[in-house]
């Protein structure tokens, strides 16, 4: 369910242009997966919550008492770019976690990166690092 709030968040900040594929037309819930998995509790938190406020702040935003899911694609697209230039900063920076882990989905593709004469990413090892800055393999 959390990693659906997300995914869902993330296609609405990252929509698809006639340039760009966005976050809609790419395996976005596969990674959005692995970064709660590999992610330590803030991380999560932070991911999960900004998520979850940006479904309930509607009301808010474009006055609707729906959360953000069930939003018409014109007005949820509204209550995105309200949130991301709100008056009140703590909204703002809901939409800047989202921003940036959308951006860690976006940023990486290569039917992104290709198109804007990027090069493209190698392979992922599969390795993060812990405290102690030790590789660590996930699993």
């Amino acid at each position: 369910m959390w990693t659906y709030l997300v995914v869902s968040a993330l296609k609405t900040t990252f929509p698809s242009t006639a340039q760009l594929p966005g976050l809609d037309q790419l395996d976005t819930t596969r990674h959005v997966r692995t970064i709660l998995a590999q992610s330590n509790w803030t991380m999560w938190a932070g991911t999960v919550g900004s998520a979850l406020a940006f479904h309930l702040l509607p009301i808010a935003t474009v006055y609707w008492p729906l959360p953000a899911l069930f939003l018409p694609a014109q007005v949820r697209d509204r209550h995105a770019q309200r949130m991301a230039t709100h008056p009140w900063y703590g909204v703002r920076m809901i939409m800047m976690m989202i921003k940036t882990i959308g951006g860690l989905v976006w940023g990486a593709a290569p039917q992104v990166r290709t198109p804007l004469a990027m090069p493209l990413y190698p392979a992922d090892p599969g390795t993060h690092r812990d405290d102690a800055m030790q590789p660590v393999r996930p699993g």
